[in-house]
């Protein structure tokens, strides 16, 4: 298995295929077709690799909507959603030849009773297996997952969505099969807003969802609470942390160079164009995600000097053609350097952009976001903090970006100092980019009547060492840390349904209560804390579940969302919010999309 994979969710994902489909198909000998749909190749492809499955005896891997040659001397395996789109090309398959000698057929969640009696009425022969496996959701990192919806941002939170509920149950489902997968029956609780109840909605359809999930278990016994707590926010719950400029790698990486699906391209200094995959099966990019981009610099340089001073290199700086010779001379020393080339040339891009644009942005920004300067003072006039920056010729992105952080800090602006900011912007035609903030529940022009004060109370982290152009901590954060600490309060987070007396994220347990770790769960012996974002999640709150799960070790804080934001795909999801109503995806769409 790849290293990457050997743990966290993406592990326990492998695991449960393993389990269910892998496990029925090593009953027989026969080499076997694997037949997926888009959401399902993506969710193989998250968790494992072609030769994983080779080693299982599956020799082939299709695509369930292309024309495929019949091949009746072998058995296919089905693994799809369960949608009409599915079930079609899977009856196609049977009727009116079939193209091959047996279907063993996997849904991902529960498969409605009318898809089920047609696949029955025209392929009954044919069928020799036909299971749910509770298993809609995408493990995208070891604690991070998605629902591989990022349209879903669209059909919440837009005035003319026509899909509002039917996007919220999706969600639903896909979170119930997270808390089935992961073998957790949580207490669910939100976060109370005054002008949005789309978290207390999603809080009741789950929790509903899982009682009817667990009314009885395989062993015919009703399934308990487990040592679990899902809790269920708003995007609008923190603005700013999507907002700003982060400097940590991952972070910083995704904002400033053109990521897509994950992969970073490049050119060599040999002028040749290159590509690499940021995921879990690259150890160096596990290691250094997290860190701030200062650390990463200091740090890649000192690794390629330790390489090459085992080879006896004549030390020196370190540039990317330097290293274009050193992996000609050794061969056997290629994999390490290409890995760290890669991470070399990457961090120098960030820096690049760094040094270029964003340092003297990000001191404003901070400014801004913490309300006071890097000496402590507070910012008692936010517009002469935001006016260099809308003087400066940096993009129109970057001064949206630096406005938004301004009308945030103040909880609202006038009407007509919205329109000055918007005039020195030169965004006259496109203010949506700033007002559609208001359908998220964040005020942007303030009612003088207003008695609210929206900005949470922030936990004290003048203590903790920070550098100076990153001192802001996500909100969730301080919720993480709260609810692992039992301290959120229940009129902010009221319980939906609670789970037993004896959760304490710092893993006591009750001695009368048996937590039996389940056999996929032999790593833990604390609790679990799930967070679900409504509208996306930023990669500082997904770095934040990792050091809160680090700092008190007995606690796993899993995160997800529909789908992960980068700062400019919010602004243009934000500004996208004035269109039209759009046709509702299916799960294997937005697998296209």
């Amino acid at each position: 298995m790849a290293s990457g994979s050997d743990y966290g969710l993406k592990r326990i994902v492998w695991k449960r295929i393993k389990d269910t489909i892998i496990a029925d198909c090593r009953k027989s000998e026969v080499w076997k077709i694997l037949i997926l749909d888009p959401f399902t190749t993506k969710l193989l492809s998250s968790c494992c690799k072609m030769s994983d499955l080779m080693s299982e005896k599956i020799t082939i891997v299709e695509d369930l909507y292309k024309s495929r040659e019949p091949v009746l001397e072998m058995k296919a395996i089905y693994f799809m959603s369960p949608t009409a789109k599915c079930v079609d090309a899977f009856i196609a398959d049977f009727k009116p030849k079939p193209k091959y000698k047996a279907a063993y057929v996997y849904f991902t969640d529960y498969c409605p009773d009318d898809l089920f009696n047609s696949m029955k009425l025209y392929c009954a022969k044919y069928i020799r297996v036909c299971k749910e496996i509770n298993m809609s959701f995408m493990p995208q990192e070891a604690q991070v997952f998605t629902c591989d919806n990022p349209g879903a941002f669209r059909s919440i939170y837009s005035p003319k969505s026509s899909d509002k509920q039917k996007t919220l149950e999706t969600l639903a489902d896909q979170l119930v099969t997270l808390c089935a997968t992961l073998d957790e029956y949580p207490g669910v609780r939100y976060k109370k807003e005054n002008n949005t109840e789309n978290a207390k909605i999603l809080a009741e359809l789950v929790d509903c969802k899982l009682a009817t999930h667990y009314e009885l278990d395989d062993s015919g016994k009703k399934k308990g609470k487990t040592q679990a707590q899902l809790l269920i926010v708003e995007r609008g719950f923190d603005p700013v942390s999507p907002i700003l400029h982060e400097l940590t790698y991952q972070a910083m990486a995704y904002d400033l160079i053109d990521i897509q699906n994950d992969t970073y391209k490049y050119k060599s200094k040999d002028g040749s164009e290159k590509q690499a995959v940021l995921n879990e099966d690259d150890m160096l990019w596990v290691k250094l995600r997290h860190k701030h981009i200062a650390e990463v610099s200091e740090q890649i340089p000192k690794m390629v000097k330790e390489i090459s001073a085992s080879k006896k290199q004549p030390d020196g700086k370190i540039t990317i053609s330097n290293l274009a010779q050193m992996m000609k001379k050794m061969p056997s020393f290629r994999k390490q350097l290409t890995e760290k080339t890669i991470h070399l040339q990457l961090a120098e891009d960030c820096m690049q952009q760094f040094s270029n644009n964003v340092e003297k942005l990000c001191k404003a920004e901070q400014d801004l976001a913490v309300g006071s300067d890097v000496d402590g003072v507070k910012v008692k006039d936010p517009m002469r903090t935001l006016l260099p920056v809308l003087l400066h010729p940096y993009s129109t992105h970057d001064k949206i970006r630096a406005v938004l952080l301004y009308i945030f800090s103040l909880n609202g602006t006038t009407d007509e100092n919205l329109s000055k900011l918007i005039q020195y912007v030169k965004i006259e035609e496109e203010r949506e980019f700033i007002l559609n903030w208001k359908e998220l529940g964040v005020p942007i022009i303030t009612a003088p009547s207003s008695i609210f004060s929206r900005k949470p109370s922030r936990r004290d982290r003048s203590q903790e060492q920070t550098y100076n152009l990153s001192r802001w901590t996500p909100v969730i954060k301080d919720v993480m840390e709260d609810a692992v600490e039992n301290k959120l309060d229940t009129r902010e987070w009221p319980h939906q349904s609670e789970c037993p007396a004896a959760w304490n994220g710092s893993g006591a347990v009750s001695a009368r209560q048996k937590h039996k770790a389940s056999a996929q769960d032999e790593r833990r012996t604390g609790s679990r804390l799930i967070i679900f974002v409504i509208g996306g999640i930023s990669y500082s709150e997904m770095r934040s579940a990792y050091e809160v799960t680090q700092a008190v070790k007995s606690c796993e804080v899993i995160i997800g969302s529909s789908h992960i934001l980068t700062p400019i795909s919010l602004l243009d999801d934000i500004k996208g919010l004035s269109k039209g109503p759009i046709e509702p995806f299916t799960l294997e769409e937005r697998s296209n999309a």
